[in-house]
């Protein structure tokens, strides 16, 4: 078994990655479908507005779904900071939504939880999102969403636990110097 040290660094590196390739994303030289490619086949994704999105191909349906028309329309996502716990890896981000008239942004802060499963992927990945605060934004700056937008379900699935295969992570480093 590797030490928590190894697996904490071996999880900064591939969200490092992870990251980079959002950062492509937001300014166009990537897909979301390519995301998606940083998790497990059993993985859990749990979005604060469409709720718990399961599989690799799931998730990578639901990235292309769920950020249609906001990438290219301002949207963005930089990294503020990352913590590692053993496998359990903290981001807090921000949510940019658009430039202000006065030159300012538009930002709602986010937090992700994510697990890391080992060779370079994630099983569960939970953000964190104020919703209201992201609708009241969204009514100042006056958002209409382009045409190629897909809102999210009405009824989302909120259950949160991990994948089957993965419920045991949260304790595997209890004892471990």
């Amino acid at each position: 078994m590797s030490s928590k040290a190894a697996i904490e660094q071996e999880a900064s590196a591939t969200y490092d990655r992870f990251v980079a390739l959002r950062d492509r994303i937001d300014v166009g030289e990537a897909g979301w479908d390519q995301l998606a490619d940083f998790f497990t086949e059993d993985a859990v994704y749990i979005d604060p507005a469409w709720g718990r999105q399961e599989t690799r191909e799931g998730i990578r349906e639901f990235f292309v779904k769920s950020m249609a028309g906001l990438t290219g329309h301002g949207w963005s996502t930089p990294e503020r900071w990352t913590m590692v716990d053993g496998h359990r890896l903290v981001s807090h981000w921000d949510q940019v939504l658009g430039e202000k008239e006065d030159g300012g942004q538009w930002v709602v802060p986010g937090l992700s939880i994510l697990y890391y499963a080992g060779d370079g992927l994630f099983c569960y990945s939970h953000d964190y999102l104020n919703m209201t605060f992201i609708g009241e934004t969204m009514k100042a700056m006056r958002w209409q969403p382009p045409a190629e937008f897909n809102m999210p379900p009405r009824k989302p699935d909120w259950r949160t636990h991990l994948p089957a295969a993965w419920a045991h992570l949260p304790d595997v480093f209890r004892d471990v110097a």
